[in-house]
């Protein structure tokens, strides 16, 4: 199934705070095992960091690569090596979800504010062969435009695959 097939549903931008007056963190719920929400599997972890899929992906397969103590700055407030082990996930998880998820391009961003979401967090979205430019990067990227459908069966698949390509690196 292409891009193009897959029925897309609007995103609730009102929910999973995290950030300054904000509820609770949900990168920080998902590290300590508090997170009551399903669809974020675990892919990878060490130490430091852990990696887990988008609960409301707006490409299939974007995974989230965050450091599991709370940090808000990309820079400042990781040490060089913190910040080196960080993007060594986030290339070992890309490459994985290259092998499982067909991928024309693999965008890796960095998003968030002190307002929202403000865990620092990589994400890992891979653009599928054959969506048009003009609905590539930003526009397909952005979560006022919509995100793909996903339940716990896609969840729990699609993270197996890609624990199972991380394992044969």
């Amino acid at each position: 199934m292409g891009e193009q097939d897959v029925t897309r549903i609007p995103l609730d931008q009102t929910s999973d705070a995290c950030g300054s007056g904000a509820s609770a963190c949900f990168i920080c719920e998902i590290v300590s095992g508090d997170a009551a929400h399903d669809l974020e599997q675990v892919v990878a972890e060490d130490t430091g960091n852990i990696a887990f899929l988008s609960r409301k992906p707006t490409l299939v397969g974007t995974v989230l690569v965050a450091p599991k103590h709370h940090h808000e700055h990309v820079v400042r407030d990781l040490c060089e090596s913190s910040f080196l082990s960080l993007m060594s996930m986030v290339y070992r998880v890309a490459r994985a979800v290259e092998t499982v998820v067909s991928t024309e391009r693999m965008y890796l961003l960095s998003l968030g504010s002190q307002q929202r979401h403000s865990h620092i967090h990589w994400q890992i979205a891979p653009l599928p062969p054959g969506v048009p430019y003009p609905d590539q990067q930003h526009h397909i990227l952005s979560a006022a435009n919509s995100a793909v459908p996903w339940a716990h069966e896609d969840a729990v698949g699609l993270a197996e695959q890609i624990r199972a390509a991380l394992a044969n690196r």
